[in-house]
């Protein structure tokens, strides 16, 4: 895996993701788990423990938690501060065929399936459908960005950012924002019942400080794209900033949350 994250760049996220999940797919979630308790939990790319820190108060019928990802500092962070009892393992998720050791009643990831490649996807759909394992994917990007107010280069960046997002993360070449599309088709395939619902980022002055992480990143990733971009990229992180630093700024950014549930047998 190529990708890495830094430990305040998800601390900076975490209270955005954590408001951006939807309702609807905890309460299919509970429904479905009311009669397997205690669960078996993996968590893949787990970085700091976001993802268990959110699910946790909110399953109480989990009684085993194995947090995944290729960062021994991160998972040690993660140990620290889950707020459940969890088990760490490191794992270099790219080589899918290492998703066969998983043993879980239910497999899930935040922030990961816009990174992966679609044969990846399809073995992390057999891989749950081997073990009657439901699968909760949250926050895949979906290719919106919604700045308020708008500026002559946002389209322009955007359409940077997606085709950035579709290149190679370790997994193949990115499903990228149509990762949620992907997955769905890949578990109804199986014949799983799947559940997707939106779950934005809708950032405000209060969110300054991600706002501008989130605008330099994307003009990297742009510029990496798109080189001869660099004048109109300078230019437009240079009024992004003015604007977000005067508390005039807002952005919504797309993400889709997604359930998929086994047949019952």
């Amino acid at each position: 895996m190529t990708e890495t994250f830094d430990a305040d760049w998800l601390g900076l996220r975490e209270p955005a993701d954590h408001a951006a999940r939807p309702a609807e797919i905890l309460d299919m979630l509970r429904h479905w788990a009311a009669d397997r308790e205690p669960l078996r939990v993996v968590d893949l790319g787990s970085g700091t423990g976001s993802n268990v820190r959110f699910l946790a108060p909110r399953l109480p019928e989990a009684g085993q938690w194995l947090l995944i990802d290729h960062d021994e500092q991160l998972l040690a962070r993660a140990c620290a501060s889950a707020g459940a009892a969890v088990q760490t393992t490191r794992m270099d998720l790219a080589d899918g065929a290492r998703l066969h050791v998983l043993d879980a009643d239910l497999i899930t990831a935040s922030a990961l399936l816009d990174l992966v490649g679609e044969q990846w996807l399809r073995t992390l759909a057999a891989v749950c459908a081997g073990q009657a394992a439901a699968g909760l994917f949250a926050l895949s990007y979906d290719g919106v960005i919604e700045w308020t107010p708008a500026l002559p280069a946002d389209d322009a960046v955007r359409v940077a950012v997606n085709a950035h997002q579709r290149r190679d993360k370790g997994f193949g070449p990115a499903l990228g924002p149509a990762a949620a599309a992907q997955a769905a088709a890949a578990f109804e395939a199986l014949g799983y019942r799947v559940l997707q619902a939106e779950s934005p980022w809708d950032l405000g002055p209060e969110q300054a400080a991600l706002q501008e992480q989130l605008m330099d990143g994307w003009a990297d990733a742009a510029l990496e794209q798109s080189p001869a971009m660099a004048e109109a990229l300078a230019d437009w992180q240079q009024e992004r900033r003015r604007l977000i630093r005067a508390g005039l700024s807002r952005v919504r950014v797309g993400h889709v949350d997604l359930l998929a549930v086994p047949p019952d047998p």
